[in-house]
């Protein structure tokens, strides 16, 4: 079991905003734009998240994100990513930024996966294969507590199937669904009706 030196929230967030900062050009391999890392911050904070699954962790800026907020709320992220080489630099990623401890990364196919987390969880980040974003949303829509968030990227641009996704999940009567677009990738942001 992995032991942690105990850190302040002060000497978290310096060194989460000095790693984001060095780092701030050197995201690319599919990661989410700094605007949108921010929306997922706010999201999980103003609503106290502390059980969050990420698909697809690329090289993990939006899981520093991601984790970084479950720094405040005292929860944890499960963080998919198929690709080993990808995985590999998020795990590094995430251990510079200090958020090891908010974060249980797994190198797997999120396609078989994500079918067999346990959950519960209340906020998920869908940002893998976007033709299979409808049945993510159905593989994990049971776990997803009420008053949770589902929320997917790029769904500004309706190509390989997120367009498809915002129809399904804007027609179901038991999700209030809207569309952020902070940055031109656009996130749609579904919350589960308590």
């Amino acid at each position: 079991m992995q032991v942690y030196a105990q850190q302040t929230t002060e000497e978290i967030d310096k060194q989460v905003s000095e790693f984001l900062k060095a780092n701030s050009d050197s995201w690319r391999n599919w990661n989410i734009p700094y605007e949108d890392g921010k929306v997922l911050f706010d999201l999980i904070v103003k609503n106290k998240y502390t059980s969050a699954l990420e698909i697809g962790t690329s090289t993990g800026h939006s899981t520093v994100w991601i984790a970084w907020a479950m720094s405040k709320t005292g929860g944890k992220v499960v963080t998919i990513e198929v690709d080993e080489g990808r995985f590999k630099i998020a795990k590094e990623n995430i251990k510079k930024a200090g958020l090891e401890r908010y974060v249980d990364a797994r190198l797997a196919d999120a396609h078989m996966l994500v079918k067999q987390l346990p959950g519960p969880f209340d906020f998920v980040f869908s940002d893998a294969d976007k033709d299979w974003y409808t049945q993510y949303f159905k593989d994990v829509e049971a776990k997803l507590k009420p008053g949770g968030c589902f929320t997917a990227h790029n769904v500004s641009n309706t190509y390989g199937g997120a367009g498809e996704f915002v129809n399904y999940i804007k027609k179901l009567p038991n999700y209030t669904t809207t569309i952020d677009t902070s940055s031109s990738s656009g996130i749609s942001i579904s919350y589960k009706n308590p």
